[in-house]
């Protein structure tokens, strides 16, 4: 499956979107747009990352830049996925 399909799904599961996040482009705006996504919500949708994708996250690498578009938050799992597996 693709990182972004899989991140949308995500974000739909996450997020109770009902779907919606299926609607969603890379530059869709996530913090502030879509109000579902609240502090507690950025929360679970971290904790969903890391288990879903088996990623450590670090507090010096969270802001809310990672929250400003869907394309961003892809961005940062794919860079953070490239990290956990080395290239052969």
């Amino acid at each position: 499956m693709k990182l972004t399909q899989e991140v949308l799904d995500l974000l739909d599961e996450v997020l109770r979107l009902q779907g919606r996040a299926q609607t969603f482009q890379a530059d869709t705006p996530l913090m502030g747009a879509v109000a579902e996504l609240d502090s507690l919500a950025v929360m679970e949708l971290l904790s969903a990352l890391q288990q879903r994708f088996g990623l450590q996250l670090h507090d010096d690498e969270l802001d809310s830049s990672l929250f400003a578009t869907v394309g961003s938050l892809v961005a940062f799992v794919s860079e953070k996925l490239q990290r956990v597996v080395p290239a052969v």
